[in-house]
């Protein structure tokens, strides 16, 4: 996969992608899979923001079963067993417990109830045929079986715990690349760090974009019969600046932080209730990612991170409903925050707000023809956003596609780099920077920031292939560590 700036002027292609996060990595790949020509730009590295700054689940939406989302839920199953039918060497079963405190009998009923309804629209998509895909149904174990399983819940006062499983991805940074490059080898055209600085018109109708090269400062045109917004929590921003008005819908952002402690449980993860919500202990690598927060977010997307004062209240919060935990400042190795674009529907809180995805065609919303967003949704659910957004573009451009096969072509497996495979990120993954290379290609920092020689190593590796001067490569270490900073609050 190589970037070649050349390719994206000398063709008009029949769509342009803008956004590298996973929504447009499978929007990309649908489309070229079916036969049309592709563009994809992305303004930073290839899913660098909310599809990477996540609790790493492929799940079935237990919990959109309090809002009555039924048909999100069974679309969520749906698509959560197809994820680990194309993606098995990323997607993997988790067990979770969800543990109950006092004798009241309508808590337990209503989650055993919720629990069988999640079974039951699940009953024909708990997993592919390989038996090590197969996610089993829930169960009820009494305290003694439960704390065997996991002997850090708190016992005081406990009851028993639900067992129930979902899905669990190691390197969703990983998996989203498996899409590009999947994308890339269909014939699709994909450069990370070229940034849409406006859209291109002719009368009302949308030709595409003007865009500028993040490193020469260069700027070009992209030009496609049907342009597509694919920009995760900068949608809404970036179409009100290139049509310079108001747009007919409008996110809300709220922001989410996650820590990666010491490992706090042996197999299972844990879901723990909480007054208005929940969290996740989730078993990651060797430790325990927990997650996450839900707050209004309502700052610049360019400028979202984790302050101390998020981790100590997250710490708190954590310790006052796991008291056996007793986490302290030093135990987190690492953390990250993420921003989930919500669908605004008037809700309140933006831990009720729904999870659904919405195609909007602006032609019909905005008066600017050949013009479509893609907004809201979730991870496990964007293949089949992707799939109805190429639906749409079949039925508008009037040709004669192939049908969509991202639910049964598998990806390719793409496996993590070590440090003697720099070589490969850079010359075969468009690995362009030591964030890049660090944080997303190799996940060498994700439990914290490497050793000194570590990142000297790569540091000059990288740079002796992409011809930086001993200056650059210092500034681009110097950049990457920014990574492992707490910001100021705002």
């Amino acid at each position: 996969m190589k970037r070649d700036l050349n390719r994206l002027t000398n063709q008009r292609f029949d769509l342009l992608v803008i956004g590298g996060g996973i929504t447009g990595a499978c929007i990309a790949r649908d489309a070229a899979m079916r036969g049309l020509s592709v563009a994809l730009i992305e303004k930073s590295d290839f899913a660098h923001a909310t599809s990477a700054h996540n609790s790493r689940l492929i799940h079935g939406g237990l919990r959109y079963l309090r809002n009555f989302e039924l048909r999100l839920v069974r679309e969520s199953l749906r698509e959560r067993r197809i994820w680990q039918r194309i993606a098995p060497a990323y997607v993997h079963p988790l067990p979770f417990l969800v543990p109950l405190y006092g004798g009241g009998w309508k808590a337990r009923a209503t989650l055993a109830a919720g629990l069988t309804l999640y079974d039951l629209l699940a009953f024909d998509r708990s997993g592919p045929d390989d038996p090590a895909q197969r996610l089993p149904r829930h169960r009820w174990l009494d305290a003694k079986s439960a704390l065997a399983i996991e002997p850090a819940l708190d016992g005081r006062g406990f009851v028993g715990a639900f067992e129930y499983y979902d899905a669990q991805m190691d390197s969703p940074e990983r998996l989203a690349l498996a899409c590009i490059m999947d994308a890339d080898a269909h014939g699709a055209v994909v450069a990370n760090y070229v940034q849409a600085e406006g859209l291109l018109f002719r009368e009302d109708r949308a030709e595409g974009a003007r865009v500028a090269d993040a490193f020469s400062d260069a700027e070009f045109e992209v030009r496609a019969a049907v342009t597509v917004i694919a920009a995760g929590p900068w949608a809404d921003l970036f179409l009100r600046l290139a049509l310079g008005k108001p747009v007919s819908h409008r996110l809300v952002r709220s922001k989410g932080i996650h820590l990666v402690v010491p490992p706090m449980t042996q197999t299972h993860a844990l879901t723990l209730a909480t007054k208005g919500g929940h969290f996740f202990v989730l078993p990651w690598r060797g430790h325990s990612l927990l997650g996450t927060t839900d707050a209004p977010f309502t700052g610049s997307p360019n400028h979202v991170g984790v302050a101390e004062e998020d981790i100590a209240a997250f710490l708190a919060f954590i310790n006052a409903h796991l008291p056996s935990a007793d986490l302290q400042r030093g135990d987190v190795k690492h953390f990250y925050a993420g921003l989930r674009p919500l669908v605004d529907d008037g809700r309140r809180s933006t831990y009720n707000a729904s999870r659904r995805a919405e195609l909007i065609d602006h032609g019909k919303d905005d008066g600017v023809a050949a013009l479509y967003s893609a907004i809201g949704g979730k991870w496990t659910t964007s293949r089949r956003l992707a799939e109805q957004v190429v639906d749409k573009i079949d039925a508008k451009l009037g040709k004669s596609f192939g049908r969509c096969r991202t639910a049964t072509s598998g990806l390719p497996n793409v496996p993590a780099a070590d440090q003697s495979d720099v070589l490969r990120a850079v010359r075969a993954e468009m690995a362009l920077t030591m964030e890049d290379l660090v944080m997303r290609r190799t996940g060498v920092g994700l439990l914290g920031k490497p050793g000194a020689h570590v990142l000297e190593g790569m540091s000059r590796t990288m740079g002796a292939e992409l011809g930086w001067s001993e200056e650059r490569r210092e500034q681009e270490i110097a950049a990457m560590e920014h990574n492992f900073h707490t910001r100021e609050s705002a």
